[in-house]
């Protein structure tokens, strides 16, 4: 019997250490909620436990991120403290990625310590250091910021954004997360057949996954939300108490506390105010033990409607009083305080104080407005009436001081119109003269396009005045090494001309399209030694522009490469290809010229004058570059141009 009890003790261990096991000296963890939930409610403490014996440093990120993120379903403090340690650590191990998925954790704990501002600047923050696939929990968080802002519009922008973030990558979680939320969405809007289409397929995403974890459990709660707002309380009711199963499994008090909350609901729905209190008040538990200010004022909230709907108007204005007072003028989410508004105006209504339930409904009225397009114009001017038959005896001094506030109000809306109206004046004389500045501007610009696109025009002209007379000469020169010569250097002037020919015809002054202008450079090289016919050229490149200073020194050399294959690479009339490339990489150009000719020896003396060879040097040199010779097939050469370096 000994021997069995000491058995069922070391199983109990091991099933307790599943996430955190030791081989051979090395400590081997399965991330908890995506490798395993093959645990109970004491995770936390057994990764706690294991973390100062584990040295490497991604292994302790990891484990310090799982502790101290799900730490905050439990203590938000405790969760904060880890995160900052796993920050440090991060840091200290200059690993970027991992300092912004704590950034992410820290953003989603101070969200739920209602210190809103500081948990968007610290996502935006995050939102730099991690990878496309991995924003869509840090996105998440930023929807759950602007739903406590009550921007319900930006939250719904930031869900659908996950959405596409999970169809993009795969990623059911995502998806997952996304639906959940676009469902919470729905019902906060009053929608709740939508809000209800989302939660379930949010809900059939996560048992794909097979994973029961925080979120899951918070779609179980969110899904029962939406039946309740469809009146379909007996059908809700499973989905809360499957997620309370599980909330109490993993100790998820958030989510507890929550869930708890919207049972309240569901009992007083159907009339079992007992079974409503006693989930107010588990509600309430739960949110103290996780010391979250937000949870505290909705239990307060759900208690308090408990009593209201029981009659109990005294106790219910105590609990809603306490709510607004736990919430204070900070509260981010007004979505929440203006229902806890409204059940205070009913609360005050019933106990026969009018004029207090004036105040509430209004107040009511101003948050629920800046959320919605809410309808309470009758009801506030139901109870306005209401307060003036109570109150009959001050109506004359109301009166005489409305009128003076009035008059007074009527005098400063003449001062502020007159000065509105000469306020106006000056802006539409500034309007005018800018405007006209601004005409001139246009018009000064287009005179110089002009200009500039003329000089083009002319310096493109003259350089064909220079070929047209090299090619004269040439037609006079017998000598036929001469006349490669001469035929070379109206080659090279043509290059420049066509540079500035692109310039005046394209719309952008500033710039070469270098692609079309390598087919028509190459097309004019290869016609001037008429072997348009055997001769065949390949641009294989992307469309890509270049200034001037770059352009006409890399057309040159190309220029050259081009007449020394034509010249040397295809004898006896040999067919052949030309293939020419040039790519941007980074702060690098980089061109190719290939041909599949005979090939260069590269211990053959130079052919030729050696004027083309000691021209490409020039420029390659010029434009800070290097080049690189293969003859493995043909002949290819590379050139490496830097882009910062001015010609």
């Amino acid at each position: 019997m000994k021997r069995f009890f000491i058995l069922v003790f070391v199983l109990f261990q091991i099933q307790l250490e599943a996430q955190v096991v030791s081989k051979d000296g090395k400590v081997e963890y399965s991330k908890v909620f995506e490798e395993t939930d093959d645990f109970g409610a004491d995770y936390l403490e057994k990764i706690e436990q294991s973390l100062p014996s584990v040295k490497e440093t991604e292994l302790r990120l990891q484990m310090l991120w799982d502790l101290g993120y799900y730490y905050h379903t439990r203590n938000l403090r405790k969760s904060l403290s880890v995160i900052n340690q796993g920050l440090e650590e991060a840091r200290m191990a200059e690993s970027e990625l991992w300092e912004g998925r704590m950034q992410v954790a820290q953003g989603a704990i101070l969200l739920r310590m209602e210190q809103l501002d500081q948990a968007e600047e610290m996502l935006q923050s995050a939102l730099e250091k991690l990878p496309e696939s991995e924003t869509w929990l840090l996105l998440t968080n930023l929807g759950y910021v602007q739903e406590r802002r009550g921007d319900l519009g930006k939250a719904f922008e930031l869900a659908t954004q996950t959405l596409q973030l999970g169809e993009k990558y795969g990623d059911r979680k995502a998806m997952a997360m996304a639906y959940s939320d676009i469902s919470n969405l729905f019902w906060k809007q009053g929608k709740p057949e939508q809000g209800l289409e989302y939660g379930l397929k949010s809900l059939a995403l996560f048992e794909e996954r097979g994973i029961q974890d925080l979120d899951f459990d918070f779609t179980l709660h969110v899904t029962g939300n939406n039946l309740i707002a469809l009146g379909r309380n007996e059908e809700a009711l499973p989905y809360f108490q499957q997620s309370i199963r599980m909330g109490k499994q993993y100790g998820f008090y958030n989510n507890l506390s929550d869930t708890y909350i919207a049972l309240t609901d569901l009992y007083v729905a159907l009339g079992d105010f007992e079974n409503a209190e006693t989930s107010g008040k588990e509600a309430l538990k739960y949110a103290e033990l996780l010391q979250n200010e937000f949870m505290v004022v909705r239990s307060l909230l759900s208690l308090g409607k408990v009593k209201k709907e029981r009659g109990f108007y005294q106790d219910a204005i105590t609990y809603l009083g306490r709510s607004i007072r736990t919430a204070t003028e900070d509260f981010g989410d007004r979505y929440f305080l203006s229902l806890i508004y409204r059940e205070l105006a009913e609360a005050y209504e019933g106990a026969g104080e009018i004029s207090n339930s004036y105040q509430a409904f209004k107040r009511y009225h101003e948050l629920d407005q800046s959320v919605f397009n809410a309808e309470a114009d009758q009801r506030i001017a139901q109870l306005q009436t209401e307060m003036d038959v109570t109150q009959k005896e001050g109506i004359i001094s109301l009166q005489e001081e409305a009128l003076k506030r009035q008059n007074i109000i009527q005098i400063f809306t003449l001062l502020f119109t007159a000065l509105m109206v000469f306020f106006l004046f000056f802006l539409y004389r500034v309007f005018v003269k800018r405007k006209k500045y601004s005409q001139l501007l246009e018009k000064q610009n287009r005179e110089k396009e002009f200009l500039l696109k003329e000089i083009h025009h002319r310096v493109k002209n003259n350089l064909e005045t220079i070929s047209s007379l090299l090619a004269l000469q040439t037609a006079q020169i017998e000598n036929e090494e001469l006349q490669d010569i001469m035929i070379e250097s109206q080659n090279r002037v043509q290059s420049m001309g066509m540079i500035h020919q692109n310039l005046y015809q394209g719309e952008n002054l500033a710039a070469i399209e270098m692609k079309n202008y390598f087919k028509n450079l190459g097309s004019f090289i290869i016609d001037s030694f008429n072997a348009s016919a055997r001769i065949s050229l390949e641009v294989e490149m992307e469309p890509l522009e270049l200034d001037v200073d770059r352009a006409i020194p890399i057309g040159l050399i190309v220029n050259e490469l081009i007449t020394n294959s034509l010249k040397y690479a295809f004898p006896d009339g040999r067919d052949g290809e030309i293939l020419i490339s040039l790519k941007k990489d980074q702060d690098h150009l980089c061109l190719k010229v290939a041909d599949d000719g005979a090939g260069m020896k590269k211990n053959n003396p130079t052919l030729g004058t050696g004027f083309g060879t000691q021209l490409v040097a020039l420029l390659t040199k010029q434009l800070d570059g290097k080049m690189t010779l293969s003859t493995q097939k043909g002949t290819e050469l590379y050139f490496e141009f830097k882009t910062n370096k001015a010609a």
